[in-house]
């Protein structure tokens, strides 16, 4: 049994799926692109070369764009950390009353949570804004 160059090109390509779906590594997808574009040239005909330079092109390209998307708007939290999961960041809470230690007792989203203050002075009951969660805390100011 005699493959044709795509082939190779084709289950290489397959190969780099099969471990992205394994590892959740997005990057490998990218990679298993520029491999199907070495398959496209060698159906085009293109020699073993220009297959080369065709993957490269296309795999290397599109690992550069997807890492310059990502860099240019990362996620952040209210620390600056990167955070992709912190959709209460900005939400309000009421308090209506803070333990000596700055923390409190609020209602969230259906649960309880414990709340520490982050601002400076002494926090009064009223309304305050989460900047950050850590753990099952919510870090609130005004």
């Amino acid at each position: 049994m005699d493959f044709h160059d795509a082939t190779w090109w084709w289950l290489l390509a397959g190969l780099a799926v099969v471990a992205e779906l394994l590892t959740g590594t997005f990057y490998l997808l990218m990679i298993a692109m520029g491999l199907a574009a070495g398959a496209v040239a060698a159906h085009a005909g293109l020699g073993f070369s220009g297959q080369l330079v065709a993957a490269a092109i296309v795999g290397g390209g599109a690992v550069a764009l997807w890492r310059w998307q990502r860099n240019r708007h990362p996620a952040r939290d209210a620390h600056g950390r990167p955070d992709h999961n912190q959709l209460d960041i900005g939400k309000h809470v009421t308090i209506e009353q803070w333990r000596p230690d700055q923390t409190a007792r609020v209602n969230y989203r259906g649960a309880i949570w414990t709340a520490r203050y982050a601002g400076t002075g002494t926090p009064e009951p009223g309304t305050y804004t989460i900047r950050a969660v850590e753990g099952n805390h919510l870090l609130v100011d005004r």
